[in-house]
């Protein structure tokens, strides 16, 4: 793993607070980890549902809980809450097949339920691909 490392973090370096503090600078340094941004470019909230972006526009104007924050010529920043309104819509119309007017009346009518539900099926998807790993394993090792 490339790093700069300073000759006072060298020198210092069997002390433990000096070691941690360079653990801590390096990993702070590469972490490219998504929970960390607070905006999403439209292109990539498309790709994490597999949907086009003029979908996603589409869906602006027919629900308005969705509402990413539009900066300069028009483009479009989208918060955790944003994708996780988009995420609701995504899973009423695409994998329920609802109709955008019903999708619409469920959100208004019971959104609370209608998330928690989607987190139990995330859930068991996430413990399918993991069985399916392990029954992957299991099968070369025979």
């Amino acid at each position: 793993m490339p790093y700069s490392i300073s000759l006072s973090t060298y020198l210092f370096s069997n002390h433990p607070v000096a070691c941690a503090a360079l653990v801590y600078q390096t990993e702070m340094a590469l972490n490219t980890n998504k929970d960390l941004k607070l905006y999403f470019s439209i292109s990539e909230v498309a790709q994490m549902f597999n949907v086009t972006e003029t979908l996603l526009r589409y869906w602006e104007r027919e629900f308005p809980s969705i509402t990413p924050r539009k900066v300069g010529r028009g483009i479009r920043q989208y918060t955790k809450e944003d994708i996780e309104e988009i995420r609701l819509v995504y899973h009423l119309v695409k994998e329920r097949g609802m109709t955008l007017q019903g999708a619409r009346d469920m959100i208004k009518r019971d959104k609370g339920g209608t998330n928690k539900q989607i987190e139990v099926i995330d859930r068991l998807k996430a413990v399918r691909d993991e069985l399916q790993l392990i029954n992957r394993e299991l099968n070369e090792l025979v």
